[in-house]
Formats: structure tokens, sequence, C-alpha cells
């Protein structure tokens, strides 16, 4: 921020604003181009795609921009950026294709079509910037591989927690200490929450009972924190993470941690859950320090004894954060957050409830399954089936409540690209 906020107000000076083309105009979406176009200088959202057109308009209606145009080509959508305006399509690939667009974001959490948006970015030589942790970790490390060889950059970004994460792993690793526990604090967990539990809270603040369900029935974590063990090489040590229940200040978690399990492991993901956490929501992380003079000096600024030492952010602010993620890609060539190589945590699929053969699994933050972390050597060794490519899925089988499934369990739809990245990612990286 310190760099970024006089970078963009620099571009704002010069009349040169970077332009960025949204896909997705939800509750989420509508809050980045709000933010964008009323607090951030030297930035504009030139164009939006949603399959619904109409929430694209809403998006920027609701922000004070009531100028937008109707666009069903790039060549279109090209001449209208080219001629300082803004424009919505109901159709994405409009955007990915245009001239003189800096930054595509995606902000639709769709697995399926957030695959298919980002190849065709990638393939555009567009930069991307992406809120869509589910297609991250489903097949996040060879679509960050395909945009190292176009020459741009895929990121995911801050606000979000894995973004805020690993802004605070960079900081602790940079002022010597070793990051061994990157945390996400949360107040609900219940795996078998669903649409019909959440449709209230959803109701309330303005979200889908789906998107709800996923952040309470913990598919969510598992997909924030499968990317930020991604991108730092760490690991979980358990099937689904420890979850450990917690009341209290979050400093004094680090008594829940084995620091010589930590090492061996070369460091962990996690989350701690319950409803008196302090700070919350926030994240956490836990590093070490081996200099017994720097320890000294970290007891003395009030950061205790260790062997674990506690840094958080108490906050994460989603959407106030996009944009500056995107300025920080585009000016600065700095990505929020990518997978550093193979795949270190994936997130397999259970049921959520017993389920007949023939049943076709429903979406994430559905009625069928819940997402947990697992390795990706255990994922592969037992055939697990990631939850990211479990919709649309047929059973082959019964399967009972909680059972992990796996890829002899189901047929999956043919000709489907989310399963020829799979398939790519797969013989591309050697698992660890």
């Amino acid at each position: 921020m310190i760099i970024v906020d006089n970078a963009l107000r620099q571009r704002e000076q010069a009349g040169d604003p970077i332009k960025v083309a949204m896909i997705g105009a939800g509750f989420m979406g509508r809050g980045v181009v709000n933010q964008t176009l009323n607090s951030v200088p030297g930035m504009d959202i030139v164009a939006i795609s949603n399959r619904n057109i109409a929430a694209a308009e809403r998006a920027f209606t609701e922000a004070g921009a009531t100028d937008s145009v109707k666009v069903s080509s790039a060549a279109e959508l090209s001449q209208v950026v080219a001629d300082g305006g803004r424009a919505i399509t109901d159709d994405a690939f409009v955007l990915t294709r245009a001239e003189g667009i800096d930054c595509v974001l995606d902000v639709t959490g769709d697995v399926g079509f957030g695959a298919a948006v980002t190849v065709d970015a990638i393939d555009q030589g567009k930069h991307l910037v992406t809120m869509n942790a589910e297609l991250d970790g489903t097949v996040g490390p060879i679509l960050r591989r395909k945009a190292d060889a176009a020459g741009v950059i895929l990121s995911a970004c801050d606000g979000d927690q894995p973004g805020v994460q690993m802004n605070l792993y960079r900081f602790v690793r940079s002022i010597g200490v070793e990051p061994l526990v990157c945390g996400n604090i949360k107040g609900l967990q219940d795996p078998y929450r669903n649409p019909t539990t959440q449709r209230e809270f959803a109701e309330k603040w303005g979200q889908k009972p789906e998107m709800v369900t996923s952040f309470a029935d913990g598919t969510k974590i598992s997909f924030e924190q499968a990317i930020v063990a991604n991108a730092t090489g760490m690991t979980v040590a358990k099937r689904g993470m420890y979850g450990y229940e917690y009341e209290g200040h979050i400093d004094e978690a680090t008594r829940l941690y084995d620091i010589d399990e930590l090492r061996e492991l070369g460091g962990i993901v996690e989350y701690v859950v319950g409803f008196g956490i302090q700070p919350g929501p926030g994240v956490y992380v836990f590093g070490s320090h081996d200099d017994p003079k720097q320890q000294h000096y970290l007891n003395l600024y009030k950061l205790g004894e260790g062997p674990l030492y506690s840094f958080y952010t108490p906050y994460h602010l989603c959407h106030f954060e996009v944009p500056l993620s995107i300025a920080r890609v585009v000016l600065f060539g700095d990505p929020v957050m990518q997978p550093a190589g193979a795949p270190r945590v994936e997130v397999i699929a259970r049921a959520k409830t017993d389920l007949a053969a023939g049943t076709v699994i429903d979406g994430l933050g559905g009625y069928h399954t819940y997402g947990e972390c697992e390795t990706a050597a255990i994922t592969a060794d037992e055939d697990l089936l990631p939850i990211g490519v479990a919709e649309g899925a047929t059973l082959r089988v019964d399967v009972a409540k909680d059972h992990c499934l796996t890829y002899g369990d189901v047929d999956l739809p043919p000709g489907r690209l989310i399963d020829q990245l799979r398939t790519e990612q797969r013989t591309t990286f050697t698992q660890p």
C-alpha cells in the first residue's frame, strides 16, 4: 500500500488509469465496482460481464455510473474503451478478447466457467486477478504454468483471507522469522449446513444461500487454506486440518501446536474456530526464530518467549483491497499469491448425507457434499475426487454420510475443460 497508493495517484494525474474488466456482478462484484469507481484513483472498471446483464448494469448504476452501453463483440468493447466509456455484456469472452484492457478480474467463484475464461484470458495475453479460490484450489498450478508461458500474471487477491495470509507470511519471512503456521480465524464450522439452513442469513446480507453455505460447511476455508499451502509449500497435518475449537486471543493459541511437528512437516495451514476468538475474523501466522539475541528482542517487543511467535491481521476487507491487488500486478508485476509449483494440498469431496447411486451431485455449498483439505500425495494415492470437479458427476454406487468420494464412485460429464486441466496438471507435475 505504501508504494501502490502513490503509483495509482501518478496514473490518475497522467490521465492513464488502469483499465479493468470484471467477470461476475454479484454481491462481491458490486462492492468492487463501487470501491474502484469512488475510492481508487488511477483505476477504472471499464467493462462488466454477467450472464444476467441486468446485474452488470446494476453494478455500475449502484456505483454512480449510469452511462454504460451494451456490447456484444470484442470489437465493440475495444471501441468503447478507446473512447473512454464503460460497457456491459452477457458474454465474458468479449472481455477477455477486447483490446485496451490491462487486467481481467474474476469474481465468479464458479470452477467450470472460471476455468474457461481464465484460459482464454491467458491465451489473449491478459493479466488476471482472481477471487475464485475454488478454481485456484482445483487447477491453480497448471493455470499458473500456462500464464507464465504466456508472459502474463495470474494472481489471487488481497482482501480475501488467503491474500491477507500471504501478505503476513511475506512480512514475517522478511524479518527473519520462519513461518510455521498460516491460519484462518472462523466463528462457525458445521459440515452439514445446507442452503436451507443458511437461507435466512443469506437473505439478510444479500448473498446466495449456496455461497453462504460454502462458508459454513468448511468448503470455502478448505479452498482458501489449500491455495495458501500451494503458494507457500506448506501442508496439512491431518485430513481436514486440526481446526481447533478455541476461545481467547490468537496470541495464546501458539500453545496448540507442537513446534517439532511443524518443523518436520515444513509448516502447516490451519484454522481455529469459536465465537469468542479475538481478533475475529482475521488471520494469523505463527513463526519461530533460532537466534537467542533476536528472541530477546522479540520478547522485549511483547511477542513473548517463544518458541512460536504470533503475528496476526485482525480483519480481511475483501472488496476494499481487490483494486490494490490489481495495481500490484499491473504496475509492479507483483502477484499477491500464486501456486509455487506442484500442488501440495487438494480439496476433496465428502458426502454431506447418505447419497444413492444415480444422484447427480450438486454444486459447492449445496446439499450433497462438503470439502476438506488433504495432501496432494494422499489424494493421488487414494484416487480421491476433488470437490472442484464433483458438480454434475453421477454416483455409480450408494455412499454413506462423510464418505470420501473417489473417481471410481462417479461418472463425470464428458468433454469438460476442468477435467482436461486436471489431467494436464497431473501429468505435468510430479506429486509430492
